[in-house]
């Protein structure tokens, strides 16, 4: 336990469920692995996504195409923030004074800023638009940017345990 924490995370760490998690021969682990299969889940979403708003997988209309995806990387996402929990629960405040978990929790709040803005700015051009018809513009950006801040998520969250 890092005493150099903020109290709160002091605290979750040491708490009943922190402990149990530490202690358990089973639950880090599960959670662990949970976190990658949600992990690959998530990435495979975005990464449909992402393509087609960047132009690709043009054969297929956009709308019904990102309206599936969404609703896998919402279930994922919401699967990695459960296992992300119980993971940082664990280890509280040693990982939060962590700088590369520090930069990971900036990045996906800039992950989901870029979320938002897709969603206001591009996806009511994209929703009824045919198979063949080109993107608007901005949806190339917005998918390429969204690539690379998740693909720097995921990479950070490899690197927490070297720093």
């Amino acid at each position: 336990m890092t005493e150099a924490a903020p109290a709160l995370f002091v605290a979750m760490e040491a708490s009943g469920i922190g402990a149990a998690i530490r202690q358990s021969r089973w639950l880090y682990m599960l959670a662990n692995v949970g976190h990658i299969v949600a992990l690959v889940f998530f990435a495979g979403a975005i990464a449909v996504m992402d393509t087609r708003l960047a132009g690709g997988l043009s054969a297929t209309a956009p709308g019904p195409l990102l309206r599936k995806a969404r609703q896998f990387a919402i279930a994922a996402f919401a699967g990695l923030i459960i296992t992300g929990l119980v993971l940082f629960t664990a280890e509280a405040s040693h990982v939060v004074l962590n700088r590369v978990f520090q930069i990971k929790v900036g990045l996906i709040v800039l992950g989901l800023l870029n979320i938002v803005w897709v969603e206001r700015a591009i996806m009511p051009k994209v929703a009824a638009l045919p198979p063949l018809a080109p993107m608007p513009a901005g949806a190339k950006q917005g998918a390429l940017a969204s690539l690379a801040i998740w693909l720097s998520v995921a990479i950070c969250g490899r690197a927490i345990a070297y720093f």
